[in-house]
């Protein structure tokens, strides 16, 4: 691998500083920049909460601390397993503290900063927004924020951690979502087999290379919405009605919207790490990427909002057996194992 690629976060030189009203130094932070791979485009980092060495390592110790669930047993990482590109473990849905479950799959965590919507019908605007509702939600984590601040300020190092990422003691939920937010930001996938193909360094397959030209033309109609060569990021984060359904158990983004025209609509997810994440859609309703070929293979299913780009409801794609064979092939080549192996985005405790 080329020494460009051997690190993905470059410190700057110097730090944050605040300093008191009289001039003595109150705390300082260390600044991280994320270094973007090639051919991502810029990420968008809020002003009011730039990226620093002290709250990433802050962000990383609470997206796998228990004590922000109810009954102390639950974290982040307990529905985000990074060996399975921070997704929840092969399960369709999640079930919280008190053994209720909920009605949508556990989504990948892979390449977030680059996201402007977040959870399947886009309700939060900024990973800051999606990190607050996990732990209120009533069928996961189950708990107050004011609760959950209370047992970190009584733990033995959160308020030196708290302290040496924002400067305060008497922190609150904003601090701890905008710690979260920034290691997130961090969890960047670039390394896959096909990132190695993009950058030169290997040569797919014959199977794999055919299943690339039918995920890039009109044979297989994948490129739409989950595009390799704008940005890379494997998602148009957009949403839309992919023929799953003609009459709809869950509303998707008509549930936030109010429009009719949203009804069965889904916020696109990226494909990176598409092997490991079984199985697929917002219910999980696909065991195997076989299935989910076969779906889009079949056409779908007829709806007032299907999406215009499935131009096959009814009539199918008809691939054939080899091609729906090289096209998974190529899918998991965007498995990228540095990824889920990074012991930066490993459990700390």
């Amino acid at each position: 691998m080329k020494n460009s690629w051997i690190l993905l976060f470059v410190l700057t030189i110097g730090i944050i500083s605040c300093k008191k009203d009289d001039g003595e130094e109150l705390f300082t932070q260390t600044a991280l920049t994320i270094e973007r791979p090639a051919g991502f485009p810029e990420m968008i980092i809020p002003a009011d909460n730039p990226t620093t060495v002290e709250g990433v390592a802050l962000g990383r110790k609470l997206f796998y601390e228990t004590l922000l669930s109810g009954n102390n047993t639950m974290s982040c990482g307990s529905c985000h397993n990074q060996s399975l590109a921070f997704t929840d473990n092969g399960r369709s849905v999640s079930t919280g503290i008190d053994g209720i479950q909920g009605n949508r799959n556990a989504q990948a965590l892979v390449n977030l900063g680059w996201n402007r919507k977040f959870f399947w019908d886009g309700r939060a605007q900024s990973l800051e927004i999606q990190a607050l509702e996990p732990i209120t939600n009533p069928i996961e984590m189950h708990e107050t924020w004011p609760n959950a601040i209370s047992k970190l300020k009584s733990a033995k190092t959160y308020k030196q951690d708290f302290y040496k990422a924002f400067g305060t003691n008497d922190f609150n939920s904003s601090h701890a979502v905008k710690a979260l937010a920034q290691f997130m930001r961090t969890m960047i996938s670039y390394n896959s087999r096909l990132d190695k193909k993009l950058r030169y360094e290997i040569n797919l397959t014959s199977n794999e290379l055919n299943g690339l030209v039918i995920y890039m033309t009109e044979r297989g109609d994948c490129f739409h919405c989950h595009n390799i060569d704008g940005g890379r990021l494997l998602t148009d984060n957009l949403f839309h009605n992919n023929g799953l359904d003609s009459v709809f158990t869950d509303s998707g983004v008509y549930g936030i919207t109010g429009d009719v025209n949203d009804k069965g609509k889904f916020l696109t997810p990226t494909l990176r790490n598409i092997a490991l994440t079984a199985p697929y859609m917002h219910d999980g309703r696909f065991a195997t990427l076989e299935e989910v070929v076969e779906h889009y293979n079949s056409g779908g299913k007829p709806s007032a909002t299907v999406d215009p780009l499935m131009k096959h409801v009814g009539t199918g794609l008809g691939l054939s057996t080899q091609d729906k064979a090289d096209l998974v092939a190529f899918l998991k080549t965007f498995t990228d194992s540095t990824f889920i192996t990074n012991p930066a985005f490993s459990n700390p405790f």
